[in-house]
């Protein structure tokens, strides 16, 4: 890494719209604040905080109820930002998930003068997608495309509520039960390798543990928008019909 300067100079995108935040400055996120993301009452009124100190600057949840799941650009390291914790920010784009109730949000915060570069690698695979050490079929991956799609498919970096399983089924032209038994295999690949959030428990819950498992494969880019192709009406009749051979 390489020190800090003074000049360096944050700017968060959210929905299509830029807030520049000068060296030495302080700017805040939630129902209200410098950037006013919703009425949601699920959100906190002061949620998120980024501000210099030390020479760094760095990403504070200043909430007491929410966390949200912070990665670099690629993907490639992920952390959960807990009530009280904060991060620093050190990647030239930071992308920022969280849920409040139903609804999920997404912003990126640009820094002008980063203090790491991450280092590429060419990597060859088989084909899978693969999440730490955890592979996906790919009626997984369409599964999570099923639930993602709202927030895939929408312009800026806007909200939109995520279906409900019964939906997503029907977008995969699946059986409720069908989907259920596939939705519990994910979270559970995802909670062992300590994804949190990942397990229902009760009925109540359901929509929470679907709004976490969105934004988790959405922060990590597990699932991108290239990716819809494999729910299009096309791939899934040759899926249906490929599981029929299967079954004979």
């Amino acid at each position: 890494m390489r020190e800090v300067t003074a000049h360096a100079r944050l700017t968060v995108e959210f929905a299509g719209e830029y807030f520049p935040i000068d060296p030495g400055g302080r700017f805040v996120l939630g129902r209200e604040g410098d950037l006013a993301i919703d009425d949601n009452l699920f959100l906190h009124r002061h949620f998120l905080e980024v501000v210099e100190s030390g020479g760094l600057w760095w990403l504070a949840n200043i909430g007491t109820r929410l966390q949200a799941t912070v990665t670099d650009a690629t993907g490639g390291v992920q952390a959960w930002l807990a009530p009280g914790a904060r991060l620093p920010l050190v990647f030239a784009t930071t992308n920022v998930v969280f849920s409040a109730g139903p609804t999920t949000y997404e912003f990126t915060i640009h820094s002008s003068e980063p203090t790491f570069r991450p280092i590429h690698h060419d990597l060859v695979g088989d084909g899978d997608s693969t999440i730490g050490e955890v592979p996906l079929t790919v009626s997984q991956k369409q599964l999570l495309l099923a639930l993602a799609e709202p927030l895939l498919r929408r312009d800026g970096s806007g909200m939109s509520s995520i279906p409900s399983s019964a939906a997503a089924a029907a977008r995969l032209e699946w059986t409720v039960t069908r989907f259920n038994r596939k939705l519990d295999n994910v979270c559970d690949k995802f909670d062992r390798i300590g994804v949190p959030g990942m397990r229902g428990g009760a009925r109540g819950s359901a929509t929470n543990r679907r709004a976490r498992l969105v934004e988790h494969v959405i922060a990590s880019r597990l699932v991108t928008k290239d990716d819809l192709a494999l729910i299009d009406p096309a791939r899934l009749a040759q899926e249906s019909a490929k599981d029929a051979v299967d079954a004979e």
